[in-house]
């Protein structure tokens, strides 16, 4: 019996800007791109349905310290929302409860609902989720046929937009933040509209501060990597691609020492969170510049200059 060749794991530190095929959950996709560079270490920031595609950051190596910076970021899709039907996990993939016709649309009184889905509102995520309670997932919970609803919680919609429109679905464009569900906003336009709706399909079209992605496919990197480390590599973010927002602060080669021992730097430079860069302007961490302008770390990289860009 034949075995599958065990990758030499490597280290290798970057971020991957994914373009998710339908059917994938998030962690297969993730182990998927690991395999594909043979990355020791590798972390997603944010989980995609299995049902959408579009845009999933895989951190690598130093990188998945960040992770949580951009699971926190601003994020856009473009979803079609089926109206007359009602599943049980807000999307296609779900078993359908309920089915109503669907009334006459205009776009402008369509236009006029979404308006009350933007701006900061209360939103009860999918039976279906990742969330938990009592440290359990919810979705295992619904898969077990308990009956619960999950808690309300405050999600901000900063756009959403109607796109398309035809007989019996809206095509959507939403600007959202952080743990917006999309399947509960097709839910609850569904719903307001009198007949109920679901996510027949979801694509993720950037996170910030990834605007204007070139995002890549699985088959696209596999090619790559067969051409060589070099070449696949050529693909990756620097993590400071990750923090354009964040100030730069340069250190000395000495100070670039005492901040990686643990020791306060005086800079008596303008207080807040700033990336500490070395003399070759790579990252060093993620550090505090405290009121008194000393400059604290927070987290530090061990990131090859060659990686950090």
């Amino acid at each position: 019996m034949r075995h599958a060749t065990r990758p030499a794991w490597r280290r290798i530190d970057g971020i991957v800007l994914l373009d998710k095929l339908i059917g994938l959950s998030s962690n297969q996709a993730l182990q998927k791109v690991r395999r594909i560079f043979r990355a020791e270490k590798a972390g997603h920031t944010g989980a995609l349905d299995p049902l959408a595609t579009g845009l999933l950051p895989i951190c690598l190596g130093e990188a998945t310290k960040i992770a949580g910076l951009l699971l926190a970021g601003t994020k856009a899709y473009r979803t079609r929302v089926q109206l007359g039907a009602e599943t049980d996990s807000d999307d296609a993939e779900g078993r359908v409860i309920r089915q109503s016709p669907v009334p006459a649309l205009e776009r402008a009184s369509v236009e006029a609902l979404l308006s009350r889905f933007q701006g900061r509102i209360q939103q009860v995520p999918p039976r279906y989720s990742a969330l938990k309670r009592d440290g359990e997932p919810l979705y295992r919970r619904a898969r077990r046929g308990e009956d619960f609803e999950p808690a309300a919680r405050a999600v901000e919609v900063i756009r959403i937009d109607l796109a398309a429109l035809g007989p019996d679905w809206l095509e959507l464009e939403v600007e959202c933040g952080s743990g917006t569900y999309i399947r509960s906003l097709a839910r609850d336009i569904g719903t307001a509209l009198g007949c109920g709706g679901h996510v027949s399909t979801l694509r993720r079209l950037w996170v910030e501060p990834f605007r204007s992605p070139r995002m890549y496919e699985l088959d696209e990197l596999a090619a790559l990597a067969a051409q060589g480390d070099a070449v696949c590599d050529g693909v990756l973010l620097p993590i400071a691609a990750a923090l354009p927002q964040w100030r730069r602060v340069a250190l000395t080669s000495d100070q670039t020492r005492r901040l990686r021992q643990g020791q306060r730097i005086a800079l008596g430079v303008a207080p807040g969170p700033v990336l500490a860069m070395d003399p070759q302007d790579a990252i060093i961490g993620l550090a505090q510049v405290e009121a008194d302008g000393v400059l604290v770390a927070r987290r530090l990289f061990a990131v090859p200059a060659a990686a950090t860009g």
